[in-house]
């Protein structure tokens, strides 16, 4: 066997981490916070653009200036939200403000006072029949700020003389700003003139066209903490399970992520902890209240033999949480951690904003669900959305949870994180075959 040179080393180096800074950062300027690695994107552009086309279906444009990667959804519900610098999510009203703002700043002068831009924000509202001010003027302000900053962090707008965070000023306070109409123009990936509405829009930005099962899974893999084989189609199951070997080596090589396979379903790890917006074990009160939560559920829960007791031993990818459970082992939490921990006030004040804030960062790292069809769960919705798994993808229900337990499913990918991991030979495999290993609860 040959082994590659080190120039060969280097230029698969550099590639990997071309291709996972776009994963992370769609949008990437050449004078914004990675501009370090904005050379290495425009270097390897070309072979960049056809490995996200061939094994993602994402299209990849290089400018001098800045370069897109054109990211697909995953349909209804499975969208990665947007935050404000306090980790609150956007709300839809805020996604209607950052719409409206972009819809003027790609015809938008190149510069232009701040006052004038929320002037025409508004109009472009009205002719869209949304009514900015609202009840609560100050709370508008805030919510068109965010969108504001938002599009100053994607280079859309600089603020060339003060703040576009003056906009929340009582007496209306100004700033100039600088426009990147090319970069407006690129911010929005989905299909916009093919679209009839907004439920359209997700439906066809989700569709994996030609490349069928096989790119909706690899994005799946992709943008989500865990895919289970319970959660696809037959036909997406049956593809996984023939490929999974292979694709390993490709995200292996395109992205520097390791696969890990298992009866339930595959994770793709990434051991620097890079290719990610969620982590656990994480810092702070909510996270480290997750874990704890986490490894005192999956040893409370897990079964003494293969699948779970009510299915007579039939693999399946969760376990029903008990009624009350959850508020019994956080209040536990709380007495043992909270105090010497320095967990942040509020949350032990308040055990019920503790536990909806750990149910979120669990559900969204797809370790727990709300019983129901799992491809609707915790991919990031923006609130007062509900959103149903379109009937032409029907999955696996989870729900596993009776009426009289809370609605709560604990799922595989949980056993990650036991203080004791038991691991199973599949049935029937000799000691030196290549078998799935099953991590169960």
């Amino acid at each position: 066997m040959t082994l590659p040179s080190a120039h060969d080393v280097a230029l698969a180096a550099e590639r990997r981490s071309a291709g996972r800074l776009l994963l992370v950062h769609p949008l990437v300027t050449a004078d914004g916070p990675h501009s370090d690695l904005f050379p290495l994107i425009r270097r390897h552009a070309e072979w960049l653009g056809k490995r996200f086309q061939q094994v993602l279906g994402y299209r990849l444009l290089v400018d001098t200036s800045y370069a897109r990667l054109f990211k697909a959804g995953l349909g209804a519900g499975a969208g990665h939200r947007l935050e404000r610098s306090t980790g609150t999510p956007f709300t839809p009203r805020t996604y209607a403000c950052l719409a409206l703002a972009l819809s003027v700043l790609v015809t938008a002068p190149e510069q232009l006072l701040l006052s004038r831009l929320v002037a025409d924000i508004k109009a472009a509202a009205a002719d869209a029949g949304i009514e900015l001010e609202g009840t609560g003027r100050a709370a508008e302000k805030r919510t068109l700020a965010a969108a504001l900053r938002q599009l100053v962090e994607w280079a859309v707008l600089t603020e060339t003389e003060g703040s576009v965070g003056s906009v929340t000023q009582e007496d209306g306070g100004e700033a100039l700003i600088t426009i990147d109409r090319e970069i407006a123009r690129a911010v929005v990936a989905g299909p916009l003139s093919q679209s009839r509405d907004g439920a359209d829009l997700v439906r066809r930005a989700a569709d994996p066209g030609f490349g069928g099962p096989r790119t909706y899974v690899r994005r799946m893999l992709v943008e989500t903490p865990a895919v289970y084989l319970d959660e696809l189609t037959d036909a997406e199951r049956d593809w996984l399970r023939t490929r999974q070997r292979r694709e390993a080596q490709a995200f292996s090589e395109l992205l520097g992520l390791e696969a890990e396979i298992r009866a339930e379903g595959v994770v793709l790890v990434d051991a620097e902890e890079e290719v990610t917006d969620l982590r656990l074990p994480g810092t702070g009160t909510v996270a480290q209240a997750a874990l704890l939560l986490l490894e005192r559920l999956v040893e409370r829960l897990r079964p003494d033999g293969p699948g779970h007791p009510a299915t007579g031993g039939r693999l399946v990818i969760g376990v029903a949480v008990p009624e009350g459970l959850v508020e019994e082992e956080l209040a536990e939490l709380i007495r043992e951690y909270g105090q010497r921990s320095n967990w942040q006030r509020g949350y032990l004040d308040d055990p019920h904003a503790l536990r909806d804030a750990v149910l979120e960062v669990l559900c969204r790292m797809r370790l727990m669900a709300r019983a129901g069809p799992l491809r609707s769960q915790g991919k990031g919705l923006p609130e007062g959305y509900d959103e149903a798994v379109p009937e032409d993808r029907p999955v696996t229900d989870v729900t596993g949870a009776r009426a009289e337990e809370s609605g709560l499913v604990l799922l595989a990918a949980a056993a990650r994180y036991a203080t004791h991991v038991t691991i199973r030979k599949a049935a029937g495999a000799t000691p030196d075959a290549d078998v799935q290993q099953e991590l169960p609860l």
